[in-house]
């Protein structure tokens, strides 16, 4: 028997362990084990954070399901990491900390043949001073929860402006000056425009994107080409277009240090700090590793070869100067080199440099985005990573023969512009490959140009609505799930 510990229950760790517990005979056990009790589509938290979906409509409980299935879970929280046992436990383990009734801070060793960590990041709010949502009049809505308080503080200013000629500002964007998902910024920013329009307020309120890119579109993509209505079409002036047509203003290249009541402080490449002020905002928070210690056997500390903050994979972390960058630094298998039975898919993994390119103020304060992953290649590198640990258990030595570098995968996105079943827009756009490749792509930005393209449109809004529904079917395993693609 072979016992599969899975780290984790979003989209990378949820993925894995369906596909693991699909292909695998029950004589092999999958635990999965996360501090969270329900699974979310965080996609969907856009709609919840303007009031158009409930987060009921988002998220479903863990355990039912998993107890269905025949997939063992923990509601539990990783303290430790010990590749190689300890003084009284021979086998690989991880300690955990129940968080949850009965088990609520109870440790206890949890054994494995396979790990695979998939605990994505850290929401780091406490790395910008008073960015912690809900405080502040600044909001988040990278949770269910977070989503609900941002909806409730949106409609509360827009009663306000209905019942007034006050003008309001908004503030939307990024947290600090390496924060990523600028895409769910993008989308939110869009979808609190048009809840104004529809909601007869939109000319009281001054709207503007707040951003620690350097230019509009980049994404932490470092921007792209893509075919656009027949022509070619930098995502810059993509981006602009979309704003300027909807009166959006917008703050580039900025790290925001410290918000406080309606004031937001930051850098910007200058190396000027300057002041913005807000009656909302909704601030993306910088992500980060979880802090994890790793020991090995005698109870030395090993972390070094488990974490750059984010986990060691199989990529290249030679420092070296942003022109030799290339698509064969990012990884392919997601393991682990030092312990081959752990792997880290999803946004668990470190990359190996960001994608777009580091800038400082000319105060050496960095500020440009980290490398953004989104659930589609979460569920890609999750899928690849389980299938590859079924075909070794089934072979009985290594197989690695599953392999999806960032380098050379595509992603497809449907940014969200407006919620309506007739008057909703999307913003849709597939990139490939998602790190650009500038060696093979050098006409073309890095990317594949008849690969990378966008469009703007009802249509968007249709397919991101259908995708809704149908990876919440995926999700809860219903019949023939795993026919919809990752």
């Amino acid at each position: 028997m072979t016992k599969i510990v899975v780290l984790g229950a979003g989209i990378a760790g949820h993925t894995a362990a369906a596909h693991l517990r699909r292909k695998l005979s029950k004589e092999h056990e999958v635990l999965v084990v996360s501090p969270n009790r329900n699974y979310q589509w965080v996609p969907s938290n856009i709609w919840v954070g303007i009031g158009r979906m409930k987060s009921k409509e988002v998220i479903f409980p863990l355990e039912p399901l998993y107890k269905r299935k025949g997939i063992g879970y923990k509601q539990a929280k990783a303290v430790s990491f010990h590749p190689e046992g300890d003084a009284t436990e021979n086998k690989s383990f991880i300690l955990v900390e129940g968080v949850y009734g009965e088990s609520l801070g109870k440790q206890e060793k949890v054994t494995y043949d396979y790990l695979i960590n998939a605990t994505g990041p850290k929401l780091a709010f406490d790395l910008t001073e008073g960015l912690l949502p809900a405080t502040n009049k600044v909001y988040s809505v990278c949770t269910y929860d977070h989503a609900e308080h941002a909806s409730d503080a949106l409609h509360k200013l827009i009663n306000q402006l209905k019942k007034s000629d006050k003008k309001s500002k908004i503030l939307i964007g990024t947290g600090h000056g390496k924060a990523t998902c600028q895409g769910a910024a993008f989308e939110y920013i869009l979808n609190v425009e048009k809840e104004l329009q529809k909601f007869g307020v939109r000319d009281k309120a001054e709207i503007t994107w707040i951003s620690n890119e350097y230019e509009l579109g980049d994404f932490g993509m470092d921007g792209m080409l893509m075919e656009y209505n027949g022509f070619n079409m930098k995502s810059k002036d993509m981006i602009e277009m979309i704003f300027e047509d909807r009166g959006i203003k917008w703050i580039l290249g900025a790290a925001v240090q410290k918000v406080e009541d309606g004031n937001v402080h930051y850098e910007n490449l200058e190396g000027e700090f300057k002041t913005e002020t807000f009656d909302f905002a909704m601030l993306i928070p910088a992500f980060s590793g979880h802090g994890f210690q790793a020991y090995d056997k005698t109870g030395q500390n090993i972390t070094e070869k488990l974490f750059k903050g984010f986990m060691v994979v199989d990529a290249d972390y030679t420092s070296k100067p942003y022109e030799e960058w290339s698509v064969q630094d990012w990884p392919e298998t997601y393991q682990n080199p030092s312990y081959k039975n752990i792997f880290a898919p999803g946004i668990a993994f470190a990359p190996p440099h960001s994608i777009s390119k580091p800038r400082k103020s000319k105060n050496g304060t960095e500020i440009f985005p980290s490398p953004p992953r989104t659930g589609m290649p979460s569920g890609i590198t999750a899928k690849l990573v389980a299938d590859n640990i079924i075909d070794s258990i089934k072979l009985g030595k290594e197989s690695l023969h599953h392999k999806g570098s960032l380098g050379n995968m595509g992603a497809a996105c449907i940014a969200s512009a407006g919620y309506g079943l007739t008057q909703g827009s999307g913003v849709s756009i597939t990139t490939y490959p998602i790190v650009p490749d500038y060696k093979k792509y050098g006409e073309t930005g890095g990317r594949d140009i008849k690969k990378t393209f966008g469009d703007i449109g009802l249509a968007g809004h249709w397919v991101k609505l259908s995708l809704h529904y149908a990876f919440l079917y995926k999700a809860k395993m219903k019949p023939f799930w795993w026919l919809i693609p990752e």
